[in-house]
C-alpha cells in the first residue's frame, strides 16, 4: 500500500503546481535559488547557528544563500530617493516576527514575497525581533531589502500570558502582532501581517489594495468551522462573558495573515482591548479562579475582540493547516480553490518534515523558497 501513498502524495503535488503554475511562470523561483550565493553565518555568531549545529553537530557547514537582486516592474511607481524612509507612501508594509526557532522560516517567507511582487523595491518589512543581532541574518541574505528591526522586550506581554495546548504557542512573540500599532512608526497607517510558516505565491501588491471598508482587521473568514470550541465551557456558561459576541456574526479567522489598518487599530485602543481578555483569561486560570475561558494561545483574544467584525479577505489569501493542526505525521491537502498564499499552520514544519526525509507533498512548494544550506553545496 506504500506505493498507493507516494502516488497520491504525486498527484496532489502535480494539481498544486498546476493551480500556482501562472505565478511560478511569471516570477521563476527556481532561478532565482540557482543564481544565488551562499552566505556562511560565522560560527558562534548568532544563536540560529548554535541552534541548528546542535542538531546537525558542525557549525561551519551552516548558512543561508543570498537572494538576488528583485526589481520592479516597469509600472509601478518608484519608491522615493531616500530608500530608507518608511514613511514613504508608495510603500507597502509587512510585519513578520524573527526569532530562532522560526528564522528559517522567516527568511523563505520574505523570499517568496520577493518572488512574486510586482514591486519588490516597494515592500518594505519590519521585523519584530526577540533577541537582538538576527537582523543581520537578513540584511545578508537579502542585500537591497527595505527593512527596519524592531525589539519586541517579551517582558512587555510575559505576565498576561496562560498555559496553552502548545508550548510553542505561548511564546511572547506571538503576541508582538497585539502591539503593532503601538511599535510601528505613525506614519504607518496599514500594515500587512504574516506568520513565519507560510510562502506567498502572488503578488502582495493585490493584498496590500484590499478594501477593508470601516474595519481595522481584514481577514479570510470560515463560518463554517465550530467557533464554540474555541472557548472553553465556563466561557459559554457564563452569560456575561457569552454576551460578548451578541449582535455579532462571530467566524474563525486565522491571525497568521491579516490586514491591519492601524489607524483605526490606534483610535480604538484594540491592543488594551485585547490585553483586558488576557487579564480575565488569566485571573480565571490562577488558583482559587473561577476558571479558564480558553485553552489556545493568542487567538481567542484576537475573536474576543473582533470576530463578527472582520472586512472578509478571499480565502486564497491564507491556505492553512497544512502542518497539521497539531498532528503529528499529518499530511493535509489544500482547500478548494485558487492559491495566493500557503500555511503550515500547526504543529508540522515544513524544513522539519523535509529535513527529517518525511516531507508532506507540500513542503517541496516551500523548499523552492529555502535559502538555507550548506556553505559548500
Amino acid at each position: 500500500m506504500l506505493w498507493v501513498a507516494r502516488l497520491s502524495g504525486l498527484c496532489s503535488l502535480a494539481m498544486v503546481m498546476v493551480v500556482l503554475s501562472p505565478s511560478l511562470q511569471s516570477f521563476p523561483p527556481a532561478e532565482a535559488i540557482r543564481s544565488s550565493h551562499y552566505l556562511r553565518i560565522p560560527a558562534g555568531g548568532g544563536g540560529y547557528n548554535h541552534h541548528l549545529a546542535a542538531a546537525s553537530g558542525d557549525a561551519e557547514t551552516l548558512a543561508f544563500r543570498r537572494a538576488p537582486q528583485f526589481h520592479n516592474a516597469a509600472e509601478c511607481e518608484p519608491p522615493s530617493a531616500n530608500g530608507t524612509s518608511v514613511c514613504d507612501p508608495s510603500l507597502v508594509h509587512i510585519a513578520i516576527t524573527l526569532d530562532e526557532v522560526y528564522l528559517r522560516g522567516s527568511i523563505a517567507a520574505v523570499h517568496s514575497v520577493l518572488t512574486h511582487a510586482r514591486c519588490p523595491e516597494n515592500a518594505f518589512f519590519h521585523l519584530l525581533l526577540s533577541e537582538p543581532g538576527l537582523e543581520s541574518v537578513v540584511r545578508s541574505a537579502f542585500p537591497g531589502l527595505r527593512f527596519k528591526a524592531y525589539y519586541f522586550d517579551p517582558d512587555r506581554v510575559r505576565a498576561l500570558i496562560s498555559t496553552s495546548v502548545r508550548q510553542a504557542l505561548e511564546q511572547p512573540l506571538n503576541y508582538a502582532r497585539n502591539y503593532l500599532g503601538d511599535i510601528l512608526e505613525r506614519c504607518v497607517n496599514r500594515v500587512i501581517y504574516l506568520d513565519s510558516d507560510l510562502v506567498v505565491v502572488d503578488d502582495i501588491g493585490k493584498l496590500w489594495r484590499t478594501r477593508l471598508g470601516s474595519r481595522a482587521v481584514g481577514a479570510p473568514e470560515y463560518c463554517h468551522a465550530n467557533f464554540t470550541k474555541y472557548f472553553t465551557d465556563r466561557f459559554w456558561s457564563d452569560h456575561r462573558l457569552a454576551a460578548t459576541f451578541a449582535g455579532r456574526r462571530p467566524c474563525y479567522f486565522n491571525t497568521g495573515v491579516m490586514v491591519l489598518d492601524l489607524v483605526r487599530w490606534r483610535r480604538a485602543g484594540y491592543t488594551r482591548r485585547i490585553e483586558r481578555w488576557m487579564e480575565v483569561q488569566k485571573s480565571g486560570a490562577a488558583p482559587g479562579g473561577a476558571g479558564r475561558i480558553y485553552e489556545l494561545g493568542s487567538l481567542p483574544p484576537f475573536l474576543l475582540v473582533f470576530a463578527g467584525h472582520v472586512a472578509p479577505i478571499e480565502h486564497r489569501w491564507n491556505q492553512h493547516g497544512l502542518g497539521g493542526d497539531n498532528v503529528r505525521g499529518s499530511c493535509r491537502d489544500l482547500h478548494p480553490g485558487h492559491v495566493s498564499l500557503l500555511h503550515w499552520s500547526g504543529s508540522g514544519k515544513p524544513w522539519v518534515r523535509l529535513d527529517s526525509k518525511r516531507p508532506c507533498p507540500l513542503d517541496h512548494l516551500w523548499a523552492t523558497y529555502d535559502l538555507y544550506g550548506p556553505a559548500d553545496a
